[in-house]
């Protein structure tokens, strides 16, 4: 490092950023394509399980439609950045339209709130594992 230079000042290479990026859209890609194969099947399936077991306990996966009125059309911004966290979990059920239904006899079974709540845990998990895989090809981590 030069003079003046910091180590907060470094680029990180781009291979730091297509395993980042195979991390988001494939959840366990980033850790898998580094030969991480723990890390890989740690994070990548327990991402995998709670999106799955979400969908299953009759979660629903968060949108923006800008249909809503006011203020609750901003509160649909966190829970969907939070679900868009999924990558390809999510893009393919959009593409399919499954797990965004309204329906009010989904929203009463008894296990809906902790499908939402899987769901949401597995978009925020797969952003931390996504940074996981980022820094460890940076040399950050090892």
């Amino acid at each position: 490092m030069s003079r003046g230079q910091t180590a907060s000042s470094e680029r990180p290479p781009a291979k730091a950023w297509l395993m980042g990026t195979a991390g988001w859209i494939f959840p366990g890609a980033g850790h898998l394509l580094q030969g991480h194969w723990g890390r890989a099947l740690l994070l990548g399936g327990t991402i995998w399980i709670c999106f799955v077991s979400g969908l299953m306990m009759g979660g629903h996966l968060f949108t923006y439609s800008g249909e809503e009125q006011g203020f609750s059309a901003l509160l649909q911004i966190p829970p969907m950045i939070a679900n868009l966290g999924t990558g390809l979990l999510y893009l393919v059920c959009w593409m399919l339209g499954f797990g965004f239904s309204d329906d009010p006899l989904q929203a009463a079974r008894a296990t809906y709130e902790y499908g939402n709540t899987f769901l949401l845990i597995a978009g925020l998990l797969n952003y931390l594992a996504m940074l996981d895989a980022f820094d460890i090809s940076a040399g950050r981590k090892s």
